[in-house]
C-alpha cells in the first residue's frame, strides 16, 4: 500500500509505478487514451489533473484509489474495573 499526502508524493507514486511496470510514458498514454506529453504533464503536477485521469492512470497501473481516513488521536480512559 502507498500513501500520498501531497503532490510530491502523488508525483513520485505515479512515475514509480509507470515505471516499475516496464511503461513508458507513450505506453501509459495509449492505454488511456492521450498523448506522451499529456502524461509527463500529469507526473509533473498532479495537483493539476482532473481526478479522471488520475484514476485513469491508477487503473492503468493496476492499482486502486482508496480514500482512508486516519486514525484520530484521543486520550485513553482507564478502564472501569481499574479504580
Amino acid at each position: 500500500m502507498y500513501f500520498a499526502d501531497t503532490p510530491q508524493q502523488l508525483r513520485t507514486m505515479l512515475r514509480s509505478l509507470r515505471q516499475a511496470r516496464g511503461l513508458t510514458q507513450e505506453q501509459l498514454g495509449q492505454r488511456i487514451g492521450v498523448s506522451q506529453k499529456r502524461i509527463a504533464r500529469i507526473e509533473a503536477a498532479p495537483e493539476k489533473t482532473a481526478y479522471d485521469q488520475i484514476a485513469r492512470i491508477v487503473t492503468a497501473l493496476g492499482c486502486r484509489l482508496v480514500i482512508d481516513e486516519p486514525p484520530r488521536h484521543h486520550v485513553a480512559e482507564p478502564a472501569p474495573d481499574a479504580w
